[in-house]
């Protein structure tokens, strides 16, 4: 498999198959880190700025809100910003977080997670165990 930078906001998966190319935008690779993050335990919510607040509040759901994606040749670089419910251990679930994340980008997508940085933005109250 060779694997090449198409663009900013593409990422291609060249093959050497009759099949063709499979080509993977950053926006998905971003949404596979937001929905793999909100299944750990201990998680209230992702993040974001604003904008997505605001776009939440409107009714449309952005999963990809609180996640920034950058996307090499050679590995792909997350950054996750999350909300954790009161009481959790901060150290324990953003460890969770990071195996999750790298693990659902990694089967979903074949492409090489070298990192999962997580902010812990906030702590949600209403949320606690």
């Amino acid at each position: 498999m060779i694997k090449e930078q198409e663009n900013r906001n593409n990422y291609k998966i060249r093959e050497n198959n009759k099949y063709g190319e499979v080509q993977i935008a950053d926006e998905v690779v971003a949404i596979i880190a937001g929905l793999a993050a909100t299944e750990v335990d201990g998680v209230a919510a992702m993040a974001g700025n604003i904008t997505n607040e605001l776009v939440g509040k409107l009714g449309m759901r952005n999963l990809a809100k609180g996640v920034k994606v950058e996307v090499t040749p050679e590995n792909v670089s997350v950054d996750v910003a999350l909300a954790l419910k009161y009481g959790y251990s901060i150290p324990k679930t953003s460890k969770a977080v990071q195996e999750k994340v790298k693990v659902a980008i990694e089967n979903m997508t074949g492409l090489n997670v070298t990192e999962v940085n997580i902010r812990i933005a906030g702590v949600s109250i209403e949320n606690a165990k």
